[in-house]
């Protein structure tokens, strides 16, 4: 891949981290229009609750975040703090019982996530990068797939908190990318 392919493609995942840090404080403002027993509720989702599908997005970016720590790049942003998971904890593992915390938690993540980008070096998307998925098997592909899926995987979670709220009569507002540039 040339160079200004490589920037082009860095580019794009800096824009993400952005977009990402935009619509959450979009969404933890509406979120806020609800009282804290109706975020709780369960609602059928994947993690139940909006509150619940939340901390799973805590969980998740933590979990990826960690992963690309560990591809043999240091980066300043993912700080110990920043990556902290407790010992065993899963995909449905509430980290947050307090809403405050959530949000300091998400807020904290999404300006490493974007300090993150902003150090990345334009060959890291291209390396490979090699780990353990959450069942322990050994995982090997391109690094931009894995960050392709950092970022999908959050998209795809506040769609569903986005419907969750609609359906709890809350209007998130736009939130479509391209609203954002």
């Amino acid at each position: 891949m040339d160079t200004d392919a490589a920037a082009a493609f860095l580019a794009n995942y800096r824009f993400l981290a952005g977009y990402n840090r935009w619509f959450n404080e979009r969404l933890y403002d509406a979120c806020e229009r609800l009282p804290a027993d109706e975020r709780r509720r369960d609602r059928g989702a994947f993690f139940g609750s909006i509150h619940g599908t939340l901390n799973h997005l805590v969980w998740g970016d933590r979990m990826w975040l960690r992963r690309f720590a560990t591809q043999g790049v240091v980066f300043a942003s993912l700080t110990e703090a920043v990556l902290a998971l407790p010992e065993g904890a899963v995909h449905e593992t509430l980290l947050y019982e307090d809403w405050i915390e959530l949000r300091q938690a998400r807020r904290a993540l999404d300006a490493a996530v974007e300090g993150w980008t902003a150090e990345m070096a334009a060959g890291f998307p291209l390396a490979t990068m090699r780990y353990a998925n959450t069942r322990g098997v050994p995982r090997e592909h391109p690094t931009w797939q894995a960050l392709t899926h950092f970022f999908n995987h959050q998209a795809h979670h506040r769609g569903q908190v986005t419907t969750l709220l609609a359906q709890a009569g809350v209007d998130p507002g736009v939130t479509d990318l391209i609203a954002r540039v």
